[in-house]
């Protein structure tokens, strides 16, 4: 079978049965790169300002975060369709907004909440992707305001960190991994948090489709599929063997 193509052999039928990753608190792994974050999130009530932002790539750990936040405060999530009647009623019910750079949120309905937050101290939690000033609304009303949110990045800076999120990737889904077989995804991936869910649902896969446990050589194999998704040129396989 050619590589990057569909992970089951031999006619095997492999079924998506899904997992739900947890965005419990104590499953929150706290590194160099979002300490800061988190212990903004861990601060609440106790914020001298309602507005808060964090910047992170995508599987960075924002929308974890912003559950922890859900948790503490009993905020309201909010959604294109409901963010207007979030301005209009008012209140100190907490709220967070996830994605607020990409998800189609109504930008006057948005500037009006902004508002609101800041004249009635209303804690309001935004996640986004890019920096305020690349937020794609028309006018300059919304980024204005949320310039005046505490912002906190967020991204994986170390190879414990990223070690740990593949613990966490793999508990999700309960599968147990040796250690060894995740350093030597760490010592040998593309190095994001994109590329970690993206390899652990592969291996997944595979590990499925031949009926044996993740091994050695079903990382070696993802991370040459990889590879060759993304078009890169391998000039030197590792060996291949399992532990």
């Amino acid at each position: 079978m050619p590589l990057g193509g569909d992970p089951s052999e031999a006619g095997q039928l492999v079924l998506d049965l899904g997992h739900t990753p947890s965005h419990a608190e104590d499953d929150f792994m706290v590194g160099e790169g979002n300490s800061l974050a988190y212990e903004r999130i861990a601060a609440f009530p106790h914020w001298a300002d309602p507005l808060t932002l964090i910047i992170g790539p995508p599987k960075a750990g924002k929308s974890h975060l912003a559950r922890i936040f859900a948790d503490r405060s009993g905020a309201v999530l909010a959604e294109p369709g409901n963010l207007e009647q979030l301005a209009a009623q008012g209140g100190n019910q907490a709220v967070v907004i996830e994605d607020v750079d990409r998800a189609a949120y109504p930008e006057e309905a948005l500037f009006h909440l902004l508002n609101q937050s800041m004249r009635e101290h209303r804690a309001l939690l935004m996640t986004a992707r890019d920096p305020v000033d690349a937020w794609p609304y028309r006018t300059n009303d919304v980024r204005s305001r949320a310039k005046r949110a505490v912002a906190y990045p967020v991204e994986i800076t170390d190879d414990i960190q990223l070690s740990q999120m593949f613990v966490k990737l793999f508990g999700d889904r309960q599968i147990a991994v040796d250690p060894r077989i995740v350093r030597y995804l760490v010592a040998r991936m593309e190095r994001s948090t994109e590329e970690a869910v993206a390899l652990c649902e592969l291996m997944d896969h595979l590990a499925l489709a031949r009926g044996t446990a993740i091994t050695r050589k079903i990382a070696a194999e993802a991370l040459e599929r990889r590879r060759v998704m993304r078009g890169e040129t391998v000039e030197d396989n590792p060996e291949i063997d399992d532990e």
